[in-house]
């Protein structure tokens, strides 16, 4: 039992299931560490900490660049970590790991962990990407590790200098948390309850098709493609409807087409932010992921955990959360390929059941959340 006082430093409650979920409480049961967590506020925030076991610390922590807030970010970062005692400081994604890794540096915190979960700077050109590429880089400086949540983004690092590359680690084959393939995300424990009311509430028919897309609504996620591929597709299926779970958002934002789209197209279910988007993959017969950026998509995992097919494609992390043929397709970026690959589970049922069947023994065999936790505790020991 180490006993150590571990900050994690987040940006926004929104990952929290994502990256952690009961994270804490399986470790604090087998190394007695005391777990904080660095958060911009939220109500989320507060609700979340006593349910996942941590000490709720907020600070606000910008998404974009702006060097005045990240720098008082940073001093009360410092503070924190003075007053508390921490042993120990893990930052995720480049704005938190970056804010993180800086005060803990000059707060003497000796093991400071950066959890790299993509590579921001792959879809910018320009100085933008000159930018977010040394932000990255500076972050590794200061980290004594950085977990690579896939072998892409491991690669990557490596061949862009991003750090040391004896600092990088991965969990298994990829991911940051792994997944709860008994429980949350288990389609044996779906609630008929709750699935009979969500198809109430979205007029889902018992002969629909439900196509379906959970995370953020942004241009790099491909939602664009994804609206064009979907207007191609609808016209050749009757009974098909897209189901989009997630908030649209001001940053990278979707064209104004495919908003209206979105809000217009009866065969299109909307459904902003939720907390807890597991239920909706019940909803599901496919899952589809036209994203152009990732680091290791938790959320395909979440899917194929729910004994789902998916479409995917190639983009940084993905090869490494499908196996090609067995529980999921590849596609591009183009609509028209993702309308084919849809169209291809939409009318051959019996495939589609049974990658999505092989695609739950796949994530139980490989990203079940309890050996994720077993590997941090083996491997960063926090």
């Amino acid at each position: 039992m180490s006993n150590n006082k571990v900050l994690h430093v987040i940006t926004v409650s929104f990952v929290i299931n994502h990256f952690f979920g009961k994270q804490f409480v399986y470790l604090k049961q087998k190394t007695g560490n005391e777990y904080h967590l660095g958060c911009s506020p939220s109500e989320d925030f507060i609700k979340f900490s006593n349910e996942l076991d941590y000490i709720p610390f907020q600070v606000e922590i910008t998404r974009s660049i702006s060097p005045l807030k990240d720098l008082r970010a940073i001093i009360q970062i410092y503070r924190y970590i003075k007053i508390n005692k921490i042993d120990k400081v893990v930052g995720h994604t480049p704005k938190g790991g970056m804010v993180a890794m800086i005060a803990a540096f000059f707060a003497n915190v000796s093991e400071r962990v950066y959890f790299r979960h993509g590579i921001i700077y792959e879809t910018s050109k320009g100085f933008k990407r000159t930018l977010l590429k040394n932000i990255d880089r500076l972050t590794g400086s200061f980290a004594t590790k950085v977990i690579c949540v896939s072998n892409s983004v491991k690669q990557i690092s490596e061949n862009d200098k991003l750090n040391n590359p004896v600092k990088n680690l991965i969990l298994g084959l990829g991911t940051c948390n792994g997944i709860d393939t008994e429980g949350k995300f288990n389609p044996d424990n779906k609630s008929l309850e709750v699935i009979t009311s969500l198809k109430k509430k979205y007029n889902i028919n018992s002969n629909d098709k439900i196509v379906g897309y959970v995370g953020r609504l942004v241009k790099d996620k491909g939602i664009d493609d994804l609206i064009i591929a979907w207007n191609l597709l609808k016209e050749n299926i009757s009974n098909a409807k897209l189901l989009l779970v997630g908030p649209i958002e001001d940053k990278d934002s979707i064209s104004e087409y495919s908003k209206n789209q979105i809000m217009s197209d009866p065969t299109i279910i909307f459904e902003d932010f939720v907390t807890d988007a597991s239920p909706y993959f019940s909803l599901m017969d496919i899952f589809v992921l036209p994203t152009y950026r990732e680091g290791f998509p938790t959320v395909s995992l979440e899917a194929s955990s729910m004994s789902l097919p998916v479409v995917i494609t190639k983009a940084t992390g993905c090869e490494e959360a499908i196996v090609e043929n067995q529980t999921g397709l590849f596609i591009s970026n183009d609509p028209v390929d993702i309308a084919d690959k849809i169209l291809f589970y939409l009318e051959n049922e019996e495939i589609a059941k049974t990658h999505g069947r092989q695609g739950r023994l796949f994530v139980q065999e490989n990203f079940e959340q309890s050996k994720i936790w077993d590997l941090i505790i083996k491997k960063i020991n926090i």
